[in-house]
């Protein structure tokens, strides 16, 4: 892998990823753009304990843009765009429409190609593989940054989900603090060893191999199942069997079969619904440990992947339990559905 650090025209950090070692990237960003102004703020909700990033200059992003206009694809044919070269492998930037920045955090976007028309699911495994180095030097990067606990790195895939850019990509969050799921996974973890002397994800990981009827695919190197009380209609977490506390901690073995899971997984959730049916919305979703906190060697890195979609045409909604209470009901038995997803292996 090759990386390149340049600049954008406003004065935000470009990165592109390369395969090959030899490739040069000196393309000037030539857009005549204003310094980015931002109003994010975190504020803490005083009953619940949790916090809120405040980002109203984010009402003016971009939305939905056509095809030939897509600020994500290289620049070519006079279009200029927020990548200034031509063609790309794997490209991060600073996000011109932050969520968190400054004292706040950091907000990057990831272009998994420069193909605007493919998923992630039709990449190969080579540029699976580049990315999978990307997210992991970006959480090497972000870890050294004195505003950051911890780094999300994630995908949001489909207009169902809010997806505004049709681009193959995905998301990078520097938090300032430590997210609530985190938290309340670390508890469990601290309160599991403290009981039984063991670490709670290996002891989940177990269960799921011996039971088995949750099992989607196994590899040498990493397992997905359908958790026992899964939230979502379909939902695949995929852990390594090596527990890490995060990407960097990842061997070359897990490394190299990461890329023939993850693809196959994607690949199974655009089957789920049949034949005709539109590209599965999902969420992918990496859990790493946060940074220079007490237990985090306790903590499993994983990722977990899941759809808003419950059966063909209808979406699961988040209604007044689940809104009002962040109680779930889910309406597929996890069995039901690791079975479909055992049954959807892609050709």
């Amino acid at each position: 892998m090759k990386k390149t650090v340049t600049t954008l025209a406003d004065g935000r950090e470009l990165i592109y990823y390369d395969s090959a070692d030899d490739t040069v990237r000196d393309a000037v960003d030539q857009r005549p753009l204003d310094a980015v102004s931002t109003s994010s703020e975190i504020r803490r909700d005083a009953l619940l304990g949790d916090s809120v990033a405040i980002a109203s200059h984010r009402q003016g992003r971009t939305y939905h843009p056509p095809a030939d206009e897509c600020p994500l694809c290289p620049s070519r044919d006079g279009r200029l765009s927020e990548i200034p070269d031509s063609h790309y492998d794997v490209a991060v930037f600073e996000n011109r429409f932050p969520s968190l920045a400054g004292d706040s955090g950091r907000c990057e976007v990831v272009c998994f190609t420069s193909d605007h028309d493919v998923s992630f699911a039709g990449l190969t495994e080579e540029q699976a593989a580049l990315v999978l180095e990307a997210w992991t030097d970006r959480t090497a990067e972000l870890a050294e940054h004195p505003q950051v606990t911890q780094v999300f790195c994630f995908e949001n895939r489909g207009a169902e989900i809010g997806v505004t850019l049709g681009h193959p990509h995905g998301q990078i969050y520097g938090y300032p603090f430590v997210t609530p799921r985190t938290e309340l996974m670390m508890r469990s973890t601290e309160t599991h060893r403290a009981e039984t002397g063991r670490n709670l994800f290996d002891d989940v990981v177990a269960r799921e191999l011996a039971d088995g009827t949750r099992v989607v695919l196994e590899g040498e190197h990493w397992v997905a199942f359908v958790p026992y009380a899964a939230h979502w209609p379909y939902e695949v977490h995929l852990h390594p069997r090596r527990r890490v506390p995060d990407l960097r901690e990842l061997d070359d073995d897990a490394r190299t079969e990461f890329p023939q899971i993850y693809l196959e997984l994607l690949r199974r959730f655009d089957r789920i619904f049949g034949p005709g049916e539109p590209p599965t919305p999902y969420i992918s979703a990496w859990h790493q440990a946060p940074f220079g906190i007490p237990g985090r060697e306790e903590f499993g890195l994983h990722l977990e992947l899941f759809t808003i979609r419950r059966t063909s045409g209808k979406l699961k909604f988040l209604a007044g339990s689940e809104s009002g209470m962040s109680v779930f009901i889910n309406d597929v038995p996890p069995e039901a559905a690791a079975q479909r997803l055992r049954e959807v292996a892609s050709e």
